[in-house]
């Protein structure tokens, strides 16, 4: 049993003793209230019935309402609250997208607030916008194009903001009667490499533990990781973590000031002083986190800090991990993790106090060239004193989108068949025997790869549910030429968005989707927590001839196949869930999911619990990793992206409420600022082989020798051919930064970083993004 929260209140956590943090950077949480109820002013009572009933759509915590499985009490964030208006705001006129000339000028905040998507929209090469039609006019004009080309030259990707379980089901089943497997979503650019790690490390692909262990555990450890905010309301977890003796610890490129502390407006005691988070941040370079872990398993190993026994009798690789370690120096790991042995020695001391402990992290490791490895290293540790499958204990790859983690599991996935099976011949099988037609048994493009395709001439359709590849991909401009090669683009969404004002290579068409709040009979999400959880249909306004995605995709097949019209039809999405149910095993007790407020936990609170392996030998397996040695070019940097303000790409606000930095803002050291001659903001330019940014100085508590830039604007500066095996795109890079110095007309380039870029710092190129 985990010890209990005090109920008392604890001044030693407190952030500060000035009342309600007068004077501090926070956000304003209470504004945000107030914003969103001014905002959705015209549809109050839909608004409160959204928040009351439906399923956040914002990030994988997944309350119900404004409830949750962790803790009692209201639960409601600013992220949930800036995503409201999407739902309750009116459908823009038409005539809008006559001519979009000015509208390709706007930046996608914009876009989104000019209102829903209504109806049916088509733009034909040479025309300057886009003219209304009818849903049965434009399923026509994709059929025609699908039947006229081969499954190899298609390609369907699907984002996970509020997209929700039934609609990767159905599409991916759709896509894949139309004999394609060129299926991707959201779910890969985020976490595949957690997935890959985790499979291979314990045979489970998931979080392995619940929100509840880190309430009391003796060791929360955050890597590459900012839940305060990506994942805010979780705040409230780490006050009550705190107050029932937890450590928290952070690893990271950039002393987050949301993990230090924090002002959560629904606890009284937190609202009026703060809470301090994280009693200890160990600062490495960005992509330096395995050579810290690395260091840090090697002092465990050093000292006889390891539980043996659980490593004899539930492992294997054990002695291959060790004597590897033994071959790596001292210097190396300090020079490539940018920190020192004795902070390394710090930390494994730490770990082998802990008697239990729990491991989040989350972009900011897997979305390296070598995220799968950065993951193997956090099992690694946590092998080591067998943090796995018990109370208090557990690895957690956090999500950051209410439905990311089902798309996966349905097998929305280029690479995967539903329930995670592997695409090969036998799996293939098995699947056409269950759905009555012949399942494609080869690998399909992953959205990276369909860029490229496109690039190449080698696509001739590509329908995207949301996103946006102009802001989420490496090198848009690349991103961009490609799109303008594609014959027929579709767009679903709910609000207009950068992408489809892209110059048509021949047509353009726009669907409008309804949101998950919308969608008739209810649909479900799979949280962060592997909870999946019913969201009912909402009576409310609805927008023109918006219709649910999974019911466009399923029309569309029927088109395409219309001998399979019988065996690509649900009556509704509860007949859906019944088929789920029998085709992916792990979600068995979805098809009894039917009010508000039902919901279970496959694979129960702990996956692994007791030990138990779902693994071919039926052990955990530790992996023997290489670090990647890369000199750092003189005068150089490196440099990460992050978030601010924003939900994945989706920008918010110009300025960041927690770090109090703007979008242009270019993190440093203060030492490097120093070195440099700079101070809080003045110009700079980052540069490399691939673009440049403009951008201005912040002066930061990050590590010497590191940079970082929001995202997507640095997008520019990262290099597509970069992606780790999963094919999960390196968000980071190497930079010179260039001085700019004002003049009568303008500002000049006064000429590139020197020894203080360089910082005494090598390592490989790669971030904490968060």
């Amino acid at each position: 049993m985990l010890p209990k929260p005090k109920k008392y209140w604890t001044p030693q956590h407190w952030a500060s003793w000035k009342p309600f943090g007068i004077g501090e950077q926070y956000p304003n949480n209470y504004w945000e209230v107030f914003r969103a109820i001014w905002l959705s002013r015209d549809q109050l009572p839909y608004t409160w019935n959204i928040l009351n009933q439906g399923v956040c759509d914002g990030c994988a915590l997944g309350t119900t309402g404004m409830k949750d499985w962790t803790l009692d009490g209201i639960h409601l964030c600013n992220v949930r609250l800036r995503l409201l208006r999407m739902n309750t705001m009116p459908a823009f006129d038409p005539v809008l997208l006559a001519n979009v000339s000015q509208l390709q000028q706007q930046k996608s905040a914009q876009l989104r607030d000019l209102g829903r998507l209504p109806y049916p929209m088509i733009r034909e090469r040479g025309e300057k916008g886009f003219r209304r039609i009818s849903w049965d006019q434009a399923l026509e004009v994709i059929s025609d194009r699908i039947q006229a080309t081969t499954p190899d030259r298609l390609s369907f990707y699907i984002t996970s903001r509020g997209t929700v379980n039934e609609t990767y089901y159905a599409t991916q089943k759709a896509v894949r009667a139309m004999g394609c497997n060129n299926i991707d979503n959201a779910a890969r650019i985020c976490h595949s490499p957690s997935t890959a790690g985790l499979k291979a490390a314990l045979g489970a692909g998931a979080t392995t533990c619940s929100y509840k262990d880190w309430i009391g555990t003796d060791l929360l450890v955050f890597i590459g990781s900012n839940v305060a905010n990506n994942q805010p309301v979780t705040v409230k977890y780490l006050h009550y973590a705190k107050k029932a003796g937890t450590k928290i610890v952070v690893i990271n490129t950039y002393r987050e000031p949301g993990m230090e502390r924090y002002w959560i407006p629904s606890i009284v005691e937190s609202a009026i002083f703060g809470t301090k988070f994280a009693e200890d941040f160990f600062l490495v370079n960005a992509g330096g986190d395995m050579a810290f872990l690395h260091g840090t398993i090697k002092n465990m190993i050093a000292y006889g800090w390891v539980d043996q026994s659980f490593i004899d009798h539930y492992t294997t690789g054990f002695e291959e991990l060790k004597a590897f370690l033994e071959s790596q120096s001292w210097e190396e790991l300090e020079r490539l993790s940018g920190a020192s042995r004795y902070e390394m020695h710090a930390f494994a001391k730490m770990v082998k106090e802990a008697k239990t402990a729990v491991f989040v992290w989350s972009m900011g490791i897997t979305q390296h060239e070598y995220g799968e490895d950065n993951v193997r290293s956090i099992i690694n540790l946590a092998l080591t004193k067998g943090f796995v499958g018990r109370e208090g204990c557990g690895l957690m790859p956090i999500r950051g989108h209410s439905g990311v983690q089902g798309g996966a599991e349905m097998g929305c996935y280029a690479t995967v068949f539903p329930g995670g099976k592997p695409i090969t011949p036998e799996n293939a099988n098995s699947l056409s025997q269950l759905w009555g037609f012949e399942v494609p048994a080869t690998k399909g493009l992953i959205a990276p790869e369909m860029i490229d395709a496109a690039h190449q001439g080698q696509l001739d359709v590509l329908c995207s549910v949301g996103g946006n590849f102009l802001e989420v991909l490496p090198e848009p401009d690349y991103v961009e030429d490609a799109l303008k090669k594609i014959p027929l683009r579709v767009h679903i969404d709910i609000v207009l968005s950068s992408q489809m004002l892209v110059e048509p290579a021949e047509v353009v068409v726009l669907l409008p989707a309804t949101t998950r709040y919308e969608i008739p009979g209810g649909v479900t999400e799979t949280n962060t927590e592997r909870r999946v959880i019913f969201s009912p249909e909402i009576p409310g306004p609805r927008i023109g001839e918006a219709l649910p995605e999974w019911e466009v995709f399923l029309e569309l097949a029927r088109r395409v196949r219309p001998d399979l019209a019988e065996k690509l039809s649900f009556a509704d999405t509860a007949a859906m869930r019944q088929e789920i149910a029998q085709v992916i095993p792990q979600y068995a007790g979805i098809q009894h999911l039917q009010v508000a407020g039902d919901q279970f936990q496959y694979g129960g609170s702990h996956l692994c619990f007791g030990w138990n392996f779902p693994t071919p030998d039926s052990k955990a397996h530790f992996g023997v990793l290489s670090l990647r040695q890369k000199e750092l070019p003189e005068g150089c940097f490196l440099l990460a992206t992050r978030r601010g303000k924003q939900f994945n790409s989706m920008v918010q606000e110009r300025k960041d409420a927690i770090t109090g930095a703007v979008r242009e803002a270019v993190f440093i050291n203060a030492g490097d600022a120093a070195k440099l001659g700079l101070k809080n903001g003045d110009r700079v330019v980052l540069k490399n082989e691939l673009g440049e940014l403009s951008g201005q100085v912040y002066v930061a508590p990050i590590q010497s020798g590191n940079l970082q830039v929001h995202w997507p604007e640095g997008n520019i500066l990262l290099d597509k051919t970069k992606r780790s095996l999963e094919g999960v795109p390196d968000y980071n890079a190497v930079v010179r930064l260039v001085v700019c110095q004002p003049k009568n007309d303008g500002w000049r380039q006064a000429g590139e970083a020197g020894e203080a870029g360089k910082a005494g710092k090598a390592g490989e190129a790669g971030g904490e993004k968060n």
